[in-house]
Order: structure tokens, then sequence, then C-alpha cells
């Protein structure tokens, strides 16, 4: 059966890689609409390639610049409420959620309200709204999908009946980043360019300074306890430098269960957009003799601050994780745009929650106006200094 697909943020890293495997795959998978923010020339080239029924630009005047450069057939859009519209028409059959940030709430609760196979990249859906989030899926009557190569790891290690089935604990393997062996005396000097090359994944710059703190492996922590129905106590984080364990899921009788394979995100990406058949990804076999040894260590806690911030926000629960997240987006972009050093990251967002007080969110409105509340708490902090 031809698959119609959208894929919201199909000019970031997880876009790019999930045109790759529908390229290879014409005769199962169909673009409806592709969408992306301020890469209007990137987008332009994917709908000439793909040639979707509709695009949408993030702004007015990005979808003026695409408007002439689009096959006649493409119709463009722009703004939120156009995003939700391709996420939920019903000519749509899968979304892929690959809007970083909090700007990809919107449109993927509208895919998950509209009972669409939603392929989630967009862990901030679940971070900042998870209770709402997994409510709109059963509602909805959506089947999700993880696409972080971790989480993706574990729903293959599941038994089919779910976390209870004699599940005892859920293994989140991390790379450690660039500065995994920095001395710490170094890192408050480390450049945005330093912190976005990656020594295993090619990734965008924000998600990749997430992985440089590891704040990234504490949103996953966070992700992880609503997909799998499981608490942060259930959930520990392991140092994996090679990246060719992408998680594990260990048993009551003493069984640990791994998932394996190259660091390359066409994996997860087919697997979930054909679950639950198989197929060919574009991904070179992974050669274990070749790999040679495989490593691991506990996380470094003074090392990586932000990690400990995220599971501390975990175990809080509430607005908690929204406002984490809120905070860590507005301080990473100053540490992106040269306000504030590497180092100061996790200082703003421990500032942000320091003197946080815990709300439960009980709709989407709340969620958004704690969300509202922590940046612009986070952008005090960063304008007027106040970072300690």
């Amino acid at each position: 059966m031809m698959r119609q697909l959208t894929i919201l943020g199909s000019t970031g890293s997880i876009g790019v890689s999930t045109l790759d495997v529908v390229a290879r795959h014409p005769d199962r998978y169909r673009v409806f609409a592709l969408s992306g923010n301020s890469r209007i020339d990137v987008l332009a080239e994917q709908c000439q390639r793909f040639r979707p029924r509709y695009a949408v630009a993030g702004s007015h005047s990005g979808a003026k610049k695409l408007r002439d450069r689009v096959p006649a057939e493409t119709r463009v859009l722009w703004g939120d409420q156009a995003l939700a519209d391709v996420a939920s028409d019903d000519a749509v059959d899968s979304v892929m959620a690959a809007i970083v940030g909090a700007a990809g709430l919107l449109p993927t609760l509208a895919a998950a309200r509209a009972g669409k196979r939603v392929l989630l990249a967009n862990k901030e859906a679940l971070v900042m709204a998870g209770d709402l989030f997994m409510a709109a899926v059963a509602e909805g009557g959506a089947t999700l999908l993880p696409i972080d190569s971790e989480h993706n790891a574990i729903f293959q290690c599941l038994p089919p009946a779910g976390i209870k089935a004699g599940v005892s604990r859920i293994l989140l393997s991390a790379s450690g980043g660039p500065f995994r062996d920095m001395p710490l005396s170094k890192l408050a000097a480390m450049t945005p360019d330093q912190a976005c090359a990656h020594p295993n994944w090619d990734m965008g710059r924000k998600i990749s300074v997430d992985s440089a703190t590891m704040m990234n492996k504490g949103l996953e922590l966070i992700e992880a306890c609503w997909l799998f129905g499981v608490s942060p106590e259930r959930v520990e984080v392991v140092i994996h430098p090679q990246s060719i364990i992408h998680s594990l899921v260990a048993y009551v009788d003493g069984s640990t269960l791994a998932q394996l394979g190259n660091p390359d995100m066409r994996t997860p990406i087919a697997h979930a957009l054909a679950w639950p058949e198989r197929i060919e990804a574009g991904v070179e076999p992974l050669d274990l003799i070749r790999v040679g040894r495989l490593d691991f260590s506990a996380p470094d806690l003074e090392r990586f601050p932000c990690l400990e911030l995220a599971m501390a926000a975990a175990r809080t629960g509430g607005d908690a994780p929204a406002a984490l997240n809120a905070a860590n987006e507005v301080a990473v972009a100053a540490f992106l745009g040269g306000s504030i050093r590497f180092t100061d990251i996790a200082r703003v967002v421990a500032s942000v929650m320091g003197q946080w007080q815990v709300r439960e969110p009980r709709d989407l409105a709340t969620v958004q106006q704690s969300d509202r509340r922590a940046r612009v708490h986070a952008e005090e902090i960063v304008e007027e200094g106040r970072i300690r």
C-alpha cells in the first residue's frame, strides 16, 4: 500500500534522512507535505524533487520566497495552523514529527489526535506535555513509533506485551559528546563550533550542543518514562563512546537485550516507516570485528550538570520538565549566539529551576504558559548577566 507521508521539519537532519529512505522506496511512500523554517533553499529543492501537495514555511516572508520556486502542483502555506493541518489531513497516513524544540508540539499533537502513525523525533512533545500527548495518542487511536535512536532501540528490545512483561530497567546509552574527556578547566572556553563537532552523529546545531552538555540524554530520559510507562528510577544512563549499542532493556531473569547498529539515523527512520516490516535503509552493515571493542562507564554529573538537572526535573514531574526544556532552549540559543559561555548553559537552567514553582499541566494552555514563563526568566538571566 502506498503511504502518504507528511514530514514536519524536512530541512533538518532527520527530515533529510527521512527523504533519503523514502527515495529508496518510491513504490511504498508518497510525500504529501514538507515543512521547513529558515532553510527555504533546501525546502524548495526538496519540493522540486518530491513534488508534495503542500509545502509549509515558518513565516509569511518565507512562504513568499518559496512560492515561485516550487512545482505548480505544490501549494505553499505558512504558520502553526498550516503545520497542524498538514499533520492531520485525512489523506495522510504517517507523520514524521521532526521539528526541533517546543515549536513542534502543536502539529505533533494534531497528528496524534487525528489518529496518524506518528514517527516521533520531536522529544519536546513528551518532555513538555507528556500526559497530554499520551492521552491524545490513546484518544485518537494513533500509532506512536519513536525515532530517537535510543528510544527506537528500546522499542525493538521490548516484548510485545509491553513494559510490565518482566522488564526490570531501561539503559539509555550516550556517547558523552565531544567533551567527554575534556579537562573540566577547559570547558568554559569551548566554542559553538567545537560543541557542534559530535564524534559519531551528524546533527543540527541545537541538538549537537544538547549532546555536548548531555541535556539531550536528560530529555531522552524524561521521554522514555512517558513512552514506556516507567519511573525515572528505572531508567539508567550509560556512557558508550562508540555509539554502536543504541540502548538496552534488562529483564528480571537476568537477560539484557541490546540493539546494535552503525550510528546512522536512517536505521530507526526506516524501522518506524515500515514497522512491523523491515526495509533497506542505505546503512552500511555493522562490522563488529572492525569495531573491535565496546566501552561503558557511568556519566560524570560534575562534567554534565545538565543531565543531573534533567533527572531532578523527571523526579519532580508536573511542569518542571517543560520549564527545564524552555530554559535550556534559551540558554543554548544564547551560547550559539555568543552571549554566554558553554558552562553557563547549565547555570542558566539551574537558576530557572532553582526558583521554579511547580504546577500540574492540566491542559495545553497551562503547558504553554509554563513554557513562556521559563523562557522569560531565562532570557532575563542572560540579558542581565545574572549567571551564577
